[in-house]
């Protein structure tokens, strides 16, 4: 699992951050890319990473202020130009679909794939053999969303050396027993996979809050969470104003994630008034409250390793 951010400014687009866009690569699990939120020029965002549009299969809208929806109408677009035929899935909230339908009704935009809309409520919004996603609403101006996504446990690692000792040929059987089943050999012989399987391996956790105010369903939805993504549109001692505008500070988030009992803290949603050197005392203030904060960047790129998240790659903001 990876995680790319497309666009960490607040509201509008400034030099330094793009609009609101998160890039969840699936590509090691499912060979896919889920993107949360779609803000102004996302497709022009992607053209600087490695991101391939007709991986992206899902989309989940946090809500529908501008500055998270406005770049959906060109990116489905793009998707169809560059070759895209795989059917894409969009979760988001009431009046969505019609946004989007509409843009594409009056620019007269033909699309070469199936588009399918899901209006979300809370609760489990998708679940397959591999996740679950549950939302739940937040505290903004407009109906808004958090996500949680689940990985499932995953398999053990199958011995392979003690199942060829105990005759099993490579090939199927090989496979059954890393599925779990038990497996008969040509000569009768039963061989157990419990016997050959490691402890199942914990999926991970990732939470990515849309906008909101400090509030008890951000901890809910981010309890024991691997990752946290987590707003941090003002600064410390602004937590009034912050509030009025349905919005959080860094310290707040730095307290969801303290609360909530989460392994790391990734910060976005930055308002264009912060210059780099206000981004490094947010970071800092953030800090102090919940160690593993860290204020992110547009095109940043974390790799899920070892139960750890681990920067790859990140561009300095100016």
């Amino acid at each position: 699992m990876q995680i790319q951010f497309l666009g960490t400014g607040a509201g509008m687009p400034s030099k330094a951050r793009n609009t609101s866009a998160i890039a969840l690569k699936l590509l090691d699990e499912i060979g896919a890319v889920w993107l949360f939120d779609c803000g102004e020029a996302t497709q022009h965002q992607i053209l600087h990473t490695n991101l391939k549009p007709r991986k992206i299969e899902k989309i989940f809208i946090t809500h529908l202020h501008g500055d998270h929806i406005f770049g959906l109408p060109g990116f489905l677009s793009s998707r169809s130009f560059l070759g895209g035929d795989e059917p894409l899935t969009i979760f988001g909230p009431k009046g969505l679909e019609d946004f989007v339908r509409q843009a594409l009704t009056i620019s007269g935009t033909h699309l070469t794939y199936e588009l399918e809309f899901r209006e979300i409520q809370e609760g489990i919004i998708f679940e397959d053999q591999n996740f679950t996603v549950k939302c739940q609403k937040l505290k903004h101006v407009v109906p808004c969303y958090g996500y949680r996504i689940e990985q499932k446990d995953l398999p053990g690692k199958l011995d392979i050396d003690e199942a060829r000792k105990q005759g099993v040929p490579f090939g199927p059987l090989l496979g059954k027993l890393k599925a779990g089943e038990d497996v008969v050999l040509d000569n009768g012989q039963v061989v157990k996979s419990a016997s050959l399987l490691s402890e199942s391996q914990k999926g991970w956790i990732v939470t990515i809050l849309g906008d909101t105010k400090y509030c008890q369903q951000s901890i809910d939805l981010s309890e024991n969470a691997d990752v946290l993504i987590h707003e941090a549109t003002f600064d410390r001692g602004t937590e009034k104003l912050a509030a009025q505008y349905g919005h959080s500070t860094n310290v707040e988030a730095a307290t969801v994630a303290k609360q909530a009992n989460v392994k790391y803290l990734l910060m976005n949603h930055i308002s264009a008034r912060f210059m780099k050197k206000d981004v490094e005392l947010l970071e800092s203030d953030a800090r102090l409250v919940f160690e593993n904060s860290k204020i992110v960047s547009d095109f940043s790129l974390f790799q899920w390793r070892n139960n750890q998240i681990i920067l790859e790659e990140d561009l300095n903001v100016d």
